[in-house]
């Protein structure tokens, strides 16, 4: 993977291993030459991500909408910045820049870009890996939830086995590099409609 979107908070939180680890993320980045692709703010856990690539020398490329641009301080230190329309189009731009994502913690936002991206590669259309990066727990629930999704008939096991989830940085990389992405689903024709 040369290109990662990471989704993750516009606020750092209160946990410190969390801010902690969001920075060694970015860290990571750049020790395996991958470029962010991220939400373009210098705040929060997202900026925590990119001052690591930035302090490193790595490659950035921040999306944000027009509207945010105002509300969120941008970061001006970045490879490239792209200024959208609106949220949708911060996603589409997100995913055609990327070949993989990571969740990291974060809130509404993080689960909204979460479950899309998700949702758009049980569609089938799209096939890159999704990692979950599960720092001190975080994301236990949601991973529980989801097993209950299974559980109750309204999510499938291999829709749920195509998200790799993992408590370390290094460890959800490799699981990420060794994705096998599911078959399209049959209804699918060859333009995906």
């Amino acid at each position: 993977m040369k290109s990662i979107s990471v989704f993750c908070g516009s606020s750092e939180g209160n946990d410190p291993i969390i801010i902690e680890e969001s920075y060694r993320l970015g860290q990571i980045f750049v020790e395996r030459s991958i470029t962010l692709v991220y939400g373009g703010s210098k705040i929060g856990i997202m900026g925590k991500v990119a001052q690591a690539v930035i302090d490193g020398k790595g490659e950035t490329i921040g999306v944000i909408p027009n509207f945010l641009k105002t509300k969120e301080i941008v970061n001006t230190e970045l490879t490239e910045l792209i200024v959208t329309e609106n949220m949708h189009d911060r996603k589409v731009i997100m995913y055609d820049k990327s070949d993989g994502f990571i969740i990291i913690p974060g809130g509404f936002g993080t689960m909204d870009e979460f479950f899309e991206i998700t949702t758009w590669g049980q569609l089938g259309l799209h096939t890159k890996p999704i990692g979950v990066l599960n720092t001190n727990g975080y994301y236990d629930p949601l991973v529980a939830q989801c097993k209950m999704m299974v559980e109750r008939g309204f999510l499938k096991q291999e829709n749920l086995d195509a998200v790799v989830v993992d408590n370390t940085i290094e460890g959800l990389l490799d699981k990420m590099n060794n994705y096998i992405p599911l078959l399209a689903p049959k209804w699918l024709n060859k333009e995906g409609l």
